[in-house]
């Protein structure tokens, strides 16, 4: 019988922030519950830190800008084959639920608002789902605008966006575990198994918008690390920033608590034959190193959550650096094999921003680099070394080792791996 696969993709969630990963402010619950059960890759890294890029290489398996998407309002082009294709030509169903952000926008239209949530993504640009219900971007973390399959214009569904989202993908999930069973039962003909993607806002920005109930730390309470600078706007800015993203954190975590309980209500059966994954498309500088938001290449901008919570939910806990873009992949071999594969093997995962978003706050270059679980190296778009990283004697990346003969040939080993395209992690 083949697996159920539930995928949740938040946005802007590093991977240093949960409770199971030690973050002190984090509130976690549902998903420290869910680690508990899972394969927790701690090396995991976004392909690139920012959104329509990772979202792009995530469901295609290819990077960007090979993928079409190289500028940030670039969508993803209509012929882009997804996981979404490979796994109906596996007989499953398929559905997409919540944020899109890989279609076509206005640059001129405000960010955050109507004017890009209400926009209408043609049937022909939504990855080839079956089944496919949510926005387009706009930043609205509450009321959020949905269309799609059985809405062909946009509505405004009161309540909390993340709220929102599982409650409808825990709809689609029920009525086709009970169309499965109906199915089995009626025809013999066995279940069709299914892929649903759960794309989640939160925690985005804004952060002081309501988080569904969940209490915001008071900013003086939020424990730094000792990254953030200390004693200026950046302290401050940092502490009010994450005052509330950790109100979205915990409000998110609760959804999916709920989503994830839905999955064992729709049938008995349906969570023991069901790989569950949890990631984020990128992180979120908040203030480390002095930058905020994304598109750099620190740990807190690049390391992701990854977890995957199998069928036998044993956990288990893997260091071996892995990118999301190896995650189509790695979802295609479980299905016709029953075992995660070899992702992660290679041990480096390519990093990169393919151009420079032109809003405020985000990185300044296009770059590109490796990343092992120990090292990592960033070069400048012309070649010249950025940054080198010590990252098993120096997590917090404060020391720049660039410049440090003692490293010169690890430096040139990894820029020959940069360069060889045979061992690419995609």
């Amino acid at each position: 019988m083949k697996p159920n696969i539930l995928c949740i993709v938040t946005t802007q969630w590093r991977a240093q922030a949960t409770g199971y990963a030690g973050d002190p402010n984090a509130r976690t619950p549902r998903l420290d519950a869910l680690a508990a059960e899972s394969v927790n890759f701690t090396q995991a890294v976004t392909p690139h830190p920012f959104g329509p890029f990772a979202r792009a290489a995530w469901l295609t398996g290819v990077r960007s800008p090979e993928n079409g998407v190289k500028n940030y309002f670039d969508p993803l082009p209509t012929s882009a084959r997804t996981l979404a294709h490979d796994f109906q030509e596996r007989g499953y169903a398929t559905a997409f639920l919540g944020k899109w952000h890989l279609w076509k926008r206005d640059p001129a239209a405000p960010l955050v608002g109507e004017a890009h949530a209400k926009i209408v993504v043609p049937a022909e640009a939504r990855g080839g789902f079956e089944f496919w219900e949510g926005f387009e971007s706009g930043f609205l973390l509450n009321d959020p605008w949905l269309h799609g399959t059985r809405l062909p214009e946009p509505v405004k569904i009161p309540g909390y966006q993340s709220d929102v989202v599982c409650a409808r993908a825990a709809v689609w999930i029920s009525a086709n575990e009970n169309r499965a069973a109906g199915t089995s039962a009626s025809a013999g003909s066995g279940r069709r198994p299914w892929l649903c993607v759960v794309s989640l806002e939160a925690p985005h920005p804004p952060y002081d918008a309501p988080a569904g109930g969940a209490m915001r730390l008071e900013s003086a309470d939020v424990i730094l690390p000792s990254t953030v600078p200390r004693g200026g706007e950046v302290e401050a800015r940092a502490r009010r920033e994450l005052a509330g993203y950790y109100a979205h954190i915990q409000a998110t975590d609760t959804a999916v608590g709920r989503l994830c309980d839905a999955l064992k209500a729709a049938d008995v059966d349906a969570l023991s034959n069901t790989l569950i994954v949890f990631t984020s498309v990128h992180g979120d500088m908040h203030g480390a190193h002095g930058f905020f938001r994304k598109g750099w290449p620190h740990e807190e901008a690049v390391r992701v959550p990854l977890l995957l919570r199998l069928p036998e939910g044993i956990p288990e806990q893997r260091d071996d650096a892995i990118s999301l873009a190896e995650l189509r992949g790695m979802l295609i071999h479980y299905a016709d094999h029953r075992e995660l594969g070899a992702a992660g093997q290679k041990n480096a995962a390519h990093i990169s921003m393919p151009s420079v978003v032109a809003l405020p706050h985000q990185c300044d270059r296009t770059w590109r680099g490796l990343r092992t679980a120990t090292r990592k190296l960033v070069l400048n778009d012309d070649g010249s070394p950025w940054l080198f990283f010590d990252l098993s004697r120096d997590p917090g990346e404060t020391k720049n080792l660039v410049g440090d003969l003692r490293y010169a040939g690890e430096i040139a080993e990894l820029r020959r791996r940069l360069d060889d395209k045979s061992d690419s992690t995609v």
